[in-house]
């Protein structure tokens, strides 16, 4: 399923058009981000938690020359599925 898939489905099970369906999903979506971006956690009872995970910088290796590079420290966002989502793919 793609975003405008989601935003279809979303527009047919609230009963919304699919213009309001998309600045629905699109709020969610920003808000989501926004709350990653200030180093807050989402956490939606049933479904997941949304987090940021700090990577620390390292030495890597360039595949092509085999020359030894820096990889900058960086934060990656993480989800993790909850008991009711686990339960509903199983």
């Amino acid at each position: 399923m793609n975003k405008q898939e989601l935003i279809g489905a979303v527009a047919e099970s609230a009963g919304l058009t699919r213009a309001d369906a998309s600045k629905a999903v699109e709020s969610v979506f920003d808000s989501i981000s926004a709350a990653l971006k200030k180093g807050d956690e989402v956490r939606l009872v049933g479904f997941g938690t949304f987090s940021v995970s700090k990577r620390k910088a390292s030495t890597g290796r360039n595949p092509r020359t085999g020359e030894p590079m820096s990889i900058a420290a960086s934060s990656q966002p993480k989800f993790k599925a909850g008991k009711g989502l686990k339960d509903s793919v199983n």
